[in-house]
């Protein structure tokens, strides 16, 4: 198998996420604690036609390993040879095929979700790409199905076992809910107890309750953390404290917000050729930030127009100031919520697991 993460932990993976896991978020979140990093997802397409996007979107740092890169695509041969110039190009720790993304362009194609509904050729393309890149171990993202009529995780779950996959990321709704309606953790369940390679869930681990909750009641292997971790990279730190200790550490306070808010603007804007295109780029990542924060939606208006990393320090005072004002007043008629929506002070009923 050679995943090595796995033999010892139950680990937690940053989930791949289209303009939004580029090399500087996924560094600044390994910095808050997270196990195992995959790329964002790329065509094997782009890949075999040397487009320059799709390289830039396979680099990454030393410092981001155990790191896998995400590929996509629906022609068993094609992905093969992808596969392979990525393995000799960037030696990631592990392949990963995407057989889960339900967006309507890459469905189109027959990539992501539409192969949950072609299990003959789901099991060509595995079995494609880990004969060409073997001992490079290679893993896989489904979901449940593409409807809820249609689903057939714990199928297509022992196809890819047989295929040779090494893990499976289980992502717990169907394509056609998208990204709407609560994640079914019974069906993520179900597919860990049939298969033998181990299984990552993924779906609605917005805080360490739910964190703890499904490590402590399936045979999952690990975890994997999308949009929470957009809104509260810290959540992966402060989940592996409290299940290491018992320990519920507080949530970072405003100013430690912004502090991390400021760094990333400044890494982005490090390593891109324009800060106009940087920060343009940023506003989802500052929209995804400021929720939870005190006057937010002010806020929010004033950070999806920003063109520079100074009028992002100069909305950081102005916000800090407020929140400062507030706290002095004592007027307490508007609960300061941090990342999860758990009010700082609340503490939480949790119990540690066995990690």
């Amino acid at each position: 198998m050679m995943l090595p993460w796995l033999d010892n932990a139950r680990p937690l993976y940053l989930a791949p996420m289209a303009g939004v896991t580029d090399s500087v978020f996924r560094r600044l979140c390994k910095e808050h604690g997270t196990d195992v990093l995959v790329t964002e997802f790329v065509s094997a397409d782009g890949i075999l036609h040397r487009n320059q996007r799709t390289q830039e979107m396979l680099i990454f740092r030393d410092e981001e390993r155990p790191i896998g890169v995400q590929l996509f695509g629906a022609e068993p041969e094609r992905l093969a040879e992808a596969a392979k110039s990525v393995r000799d190009w960037v030696r990631p720790d592990f392949i990963d095929l995407n057989f889960g993304c339900p967006v309507n362009k890459v469905v189109s194609k027959h990539g992501g979700s539409a192969l949950l509904k072609d299990c003959p050729l789901l099991e060509r393309v595995a079995s494609a790409v880990v004969k060409a890149v073997e001992p490079l171990p290679v893993t896989a993202k489904i979901r449940l199905g593409w409807s809820s009529e249609t689903i057939n995780a714990t199928t297509t779950a022992t196809i890819l076992q047989e295929a040779g996959i090494s893990a499976i990321a289980v992502h717990g709704r169907t394509k056609e809910q998208g990204y709407s309606g609560v994640a079914d953790w019974e069906a993520i369940a179900q597919v860990a107890e049939i298969v033998s390679i181990p299984v990552i869930g993924n779906g609605d681990l917005r805080n360490i309750n739910q964190i703890v909750s499904r490590l402590v009641s399936t045979k999952v292997r690990g975890l994997m953390i999308g949009r929470a971790a957009m809104t509260s990279p810290w959540l992966f730190r402060r989940a592996k404290h409290f299940l290491r200790t018992g320990e519920l550490i507080a949530e970072p306070s405003i100013e430690e917000r912004w502090r991390h808010i400021l760094r990333h603007c400044r890494m982005a804007v490090a390593e891109a050729d324009s800060e106009r295109h940087a920060m343009t780029a940023m506003r989802g990542r500052l929209m995804a930030y400021s929720k939870g924060m005190p006057g937010g939606c002010t806020l929010r208006a004033d950070l999806q127009t920003v063109s520079s990393v100074t009028q992002v320090e100069a909305i950081s005072e102005r916000h800090l100031e407020e929140v400062a004002s507030v706290s002095a007043s004592g007027d307490n008629s508007e609960i300061i919520h941090l990342g999860n929506g758990t009010p700082a002070a609340r503490s939480m009923p949790l119990q540690a697991a066995n990690y």
